[in-house]
């Protein structure tokens, strides 16, 4: 599994809907194939920076299969209007397991 990980700043004063769009888009998820996991996180420091977290089995899951899917539509039509710039993407491969308590 690898994991998408996105920063995405959005407009000031639209947190709130930002975050019910992406509870709302979670559906489209959910439903893509290669998708196993979903959790946006809040900048304490920053609070208009959040970082989407997505798992997916692979890269192409996620650029090729879900960019190209009417999903991934949705979601930039429920979240979109909320960015106040492009996202930043990357993906990541997990090296090292840690601990969880």
């Amino acid at each position: 599994m690898i994991y998408e990980i996105a920063e995405i700043e959005v407009k000031q004063g639209s947190e709130k809907e930002f975050e019910a769009a992406v509870a709302q888009a979670s559906a489209c998820f959910a439903d893509a194939k290669g998708c196993r996991s979903l959790n946006l996180q809040r900048s304490i420091e920053r609070p208009t920076c959040y970082r989407l977290v997505v798992g997916w089995n692979c890269v192409d899951d996620h650029m090729v299969t879900f960019r190209e899917s009417e999903g991934f539509q949705q979601w930039r039509r429920l979240a979109g209007p909320h960015f106040a710039q492009p996202p930043k993407v990357e993906h990541v491969d997990t090296v090292y397991y840690g601990f969880s308590q």
